[in-house]
């Protein structure tokens, strides 16, 4: 019996796995709050120099008073207008007392904490991509140590990091300890996205595991709304980063209802632990797990024993040509995605509001998901990208004095975007085999990450230049819808376990969509033999 098999034999979406989704869903709604928090915290709030007038009081009305002078608003936020008046000098000179921030909307920011403004105002972008290549760092860390370690102690290792620095960023003395400890929890956020998604993948059946990416998202947007609110209530960014981190204090009883990957533990040949978890599994499921289980052993690696590493990924031909084209299609989801989302404060709408209603617009966005996912993953892949890069170059030709047009052009953009965000997730698990799964999707990650770091970027690249962003936001996506349709199509068949398997997947049965348990038996036939001599050494032994 393979492990497919041996899955639907227990239950292959049971109450057991419909336990643990809930469990893997929970850190899921944390990860929004500080994937998403820096809009917040790190925003960007009017300011002027800080006059003469105005050092005593600089109160509202001073702040008020002070943009009624003949002078704009980007020349009074970061040149002196009292060294003008006095000289009538018309060269500008730089603010020398500081500046004065409205407090309309924050009390405070790490931009007015540390003035991260005019000739600093880079590092507050440069701020966002260092956390981003935290995540990029977390996803090659964290994805080689589960496969090493296992899906659930890298899973409790990161939520409990996460909870420590999360907390410590709040605490931060200066901008440099902030920066570094934004880092570290973008680590291990990526240690968290990565190792819930494939933990619920490899308890999955063949039906039903593209839900384990697209429940897991829907934490995932709900935590995107909480934020709004949250931000809404707690204006003090270090109260707000506090708030955030600290509930995950709560998750610590994960230490006794997460549960190993089987499929990790068969395929590292620790049969009587596989064993052990898969009849706890039959057992709240209502199933029996069959008894020959005991003496055949699952055929999840050739020869157990060998070491994969990243190299295996484009070591051979097919599996080069697929992890290339996964690996640009993580990149892009992610650029796009980030790039729109952190650009939300340039769309000159309420920041709570919009940023509520682009968390609101993931659910319709997954929910479609789950309802074209099971047709085709290719076509929903390319089809979604293809959605995301037209809006954003539809955008270009709106003029700016329409921005509810352009509000509802990045929306649909944004729409788009994560739809094929949620499609990629379950594509990248089918595609690549078990002895390479996590460690593939952590490469992924890492590729996904530098989009992640170049995103705020050229979003910096909109104060130069406002089309440059929406060229490369539009552009992109499509290039990634073409690649995508030569990708094979996964829908309805049973995982792969080896690299051979992925080479010769073209020799391997198509789906049949009236019965896809047939599918799955038709597609194991090919190995039949193999199978049959197996079980005659187990029967001798």
């Amino acid at each position: 019996m393979n492990f497919d098999e041996i899955l639907s034999a227990v239950g292959g979406f049971g109450k057991y796995q419909k336990i643990l989704y809930i469990w893997i869903c929970l850190p899921q709604i944390l990860l929004a709050f500080h994937m998403m928090v820096s809009i917040f915290t790190g925003s960007t709030p009017p300011h002027h120099c800080r006059e003469s007038s105005s050092s005593v009081g600089g109160n509202q009305s001073n702040f008020l008073g002070t943009l009624s002078l003949n002078f704009s608003l980007s020349n009074s936020s970061c040149f002196s207008s009292d060294d003008l008046l006095e000289s009538n000098r018309t060269e500008r000179v730089p603010c020398r007392q500081g500046w004065v921030y409205s407090k309309e909307t924050f009390q405070s920011t790490t931009v007015t904490e540390w003035d991260l403004v005019c000739n600093k105002a880079g590092l507050n972008s440069l701020s966002s991509s260092i956390y981003m290549f935290g995540l990029l760092v977390g996803s090659v860390l964290f994805g080689a140590m589960a496969d090493r370690y296992g899906r659930r102690f890298i899973l409790l290792l990161s939520i409990a990091l996460q909870t420590g620095f999360g907390v410590a960023v709040a605490f931060a003395p200066n901008f440099s300890v902030y920066v570094i400890l934004r880092f570290l929890v973008g680590t291990t956020v990526s240690g968290v996205i990565i190792n819930a998604f494939v933990l619920g993948t490899e308890w999955t059946c063949t039906k039903r595991r593209m839900l384990a990416g697209i429940f897991t998202d829907y934490a995932f947007g709900l935590g995107y709304m909480l934020l709004a609110g949250i931000a809404y209530l707690i204006r003090d960014w270090r109260k707000l980063q506090l708030a955030i981190s600290a509930p995950g204090f709560l998750l610590i009883f994960y230490i006794w209802v997460i549960p190993q990957s089987a499929r990790w533990l068969l395929a590292n040949d620790r049969m009587e632990e596989a064993i052990a978890l898969l009849r706890r599994a039959a057992l709240v499921n209502g199933r029996v797990l069959p008894a020959a289980v005991q003496v055949e052993k699952c055929q999840i690696l050739d020869g157990g024993k060998r070491s994969y590493s990243a190299l295996d990924l484009v070591r051979t031909p097919q599996m080069r040509k697929r992890t290339i084209i996964l690996f640009y299609i993580w990149f892009v989801n992610v650029l796009v995605y980030y790039g729109l989302s952190l650009g939300v404060s340039k769309l000159g709408t309420n920041l709570y509001l919009t940023q509520f209603v682009f968390g609101l617009i993931e659910i319709p966005a997954r929910s479609l998901v789950l309802l074209v996912l099971p047709f085709s993953r290719r076509l929903s892949q390319s089809g979604f990208l293809a959605v995301g890069g037209l809006a954003c170059l539809l955008m270009l030709a709106v003029p700016a004095d329409h921005p509810n047009v352009l509000t509802a052009l990045a929306m649909v953009g944004k729409f788009g975007i994560t739809a094929s965000f949620a499609v990629v997730y379950v594509y990248t698990a089918e595609i690549f085999p078990t002895v390479l799964r996590q460690t593939g999707i952590g490469v992924s990650c890492m590729f996904a990450r530098i989009g992640g770091v170049l995103a705020p970027i050229i979003n910096m690249l909109h104060d130069h230049s406002l089309i440059t962003p929406l060229v490369i936001f539009g552009i992109s996506p499509l290039l990634g819808a073409v690649l995508g349709l030569a990708l094979p199509e996964t829908a309805d068949r049973p995982l792969l376990d080896t690299v051979e398997d992925a080479e010769n997947w073209d020799m391997r049965s198509p789906p049949n969509k009236d019965n896809p348990e047939m599918s799955e038996d038709t597609s194991q036939s090919a190995n039949s033999k193999e199978q049959q001599e197996l079980r005659r050494l187990a029967s001798q032994a």
